[in-house]
């Protein structure tokens, strides 16, 4: 059998634990644990989940280059801002629409704002650039206007 470049990458972290008789987490029981019994996305909750990640895609494509590092969210939970950098913020929509629930987060350690732009930003900007295209080709003859 050949082997084949990416095969056996996963988008989560392993645990470190896997099949370690002595894993410190084997005594803890997810059946009490409120979050365990979430129902499972809506089909609405997962075009939604299936729209952010679109956005994100196009979001990175127009303030990466000029040096967004990724989007800010205020948090409901504990109402602080948490900074997402672009994959991060992609990979924990992902696990929503794989698991159907939030990975547990903190505050990243140290930010700097500056380099960070909230999802009404983004969309806002996005928005911009789209009808600064969209005017250039308003005024051509046979665009149908």
């Amino acid at each position: 059998m050949a082997w084949v470049y990416g095969e056996g990458v996963h988008d989560e972290p392993m645990d470190p634990f896997t099949g370690d008789p002595t894993d410190p987490t084997a005594d803890l029981d997810d059946s009490g644990d409120d979050d365990a019994q979430l129902d499972p996305l809506t089909d609405v909750e997962r075009q939604d989940v299936l729209e952010d990640l679109a956005d994100l895609e196009i979001y990175q494509a127009l303030l990466a280059p000029i040096g967004v590092r990724g989007l800010v969210i205020e948090c409901e939970d504990c109402r602080e801002p948490h900074y997402f950098d672009w994959d991060l913020l992609r990979g924990n929509l992902r696990h929503l629409l794989n698991s159907g629930r939030p990975r547990v987060h903190e505050p990243a350690y140290d930010p700097d704002p500056d380099h960070y732009v909230t999802w009404d930003y983004a969309r806002g900007y996005a928005d911009g650039v789209h009808d600064t295209l969209s005017e250039g080709t308003e005024d051509e003859p046979g665009s149908g206007s």
